[in-house]
């Protein structure tokens, strides 16, 4: 059984959104060609989807501004704009990604004190989704992950899925998918190698 897991390609996290990641309508083309491609069982999707004034943005701490170190619960954590708030228009699915082919949708981030940048949990690692739980009892074999950020929201999930699911393969498509900052970006997939995660490309996926 082979997934397809779609990290937050979202309005928020494209040009004109809240929290823009640099070029990230451009993995929308690739993750079409990869949902329309039938070689994957499942498709999953995972949803940034804050509560408004979630403790993560920066607009919730005075005199905090976006991008700066702050802490929420005691831990440090990233400013962020205030982006992806539930049933907002920033929160929607990017317009052009092929929705209607989407099996299940992990919703995350929904508790206003703890961020979630995995689908599987929350940063704090205190509360899972449940996307580990319906993969596993869809008897789910291999992971293909892909989209918005590789350097935050990708990453996490990757390494989540490796220590959630020891027995799937994983793998990041690294073409469909855009990163924050390009050094981060490159962190990131050595740390995803490191960790057992194959780094791939679309053409490598759909052979």
């Amino acid at each position: 059984m082979k997934a397809l897991l779609l990290i937050d390609i979202q309005n928020g996290f494209c040009p004109g959104g809240n929290l823009p990641v640099p070029e990230g309508d451009q993995v929308v083309s690739v993750a079409n060609q990869l949902i329309d491609s039938g070689k994957y069982d499942l498709i999953v999707a995972s949803q940034d989807w804050h509560p408004a004034g979630h403790g993560s943005f920066a607009s919730s701490h005075a005199g905090k501004k976006p991008f700066e170190m702050g802490t929420l619960s005691g831990k440090p954590q990233m400013m962020w704009p205030d982006h992806c708030v539930q049933n907002s228009k920033d929160a929607e699915f990017h317009p052009g990604l092929h929705v209607d082919a989407i099996d299940f949708i992990q919703q995350k981030g929904q508790n206003p004190a703890v961020d979630s940048y995995s689908a599987f949990r929350d940063n704090d690692q205190a509360a899972l989704t449940g996307l580990a739980a319906y993969l596993r009892n869809r008897d789910v074999t291999e992971i293909d992950l892909c989209g918005l950020a590789t350097d935050y929201c990708v990453k996490f999930s990757a390494l989540d899925a490796v220590e959630m699911l020891p027995d799937v393969t994983v793998r990041f498509i690294e073409d469909a998918s855009r990163g924050i900052d390009p050094v981060g970006v490159l962190a990131a997939i050595d740390d995803m190698r490191t960790h057992g995660v194959a780094i791939i490309d679309s053409k490598e996926a759909l052979a």
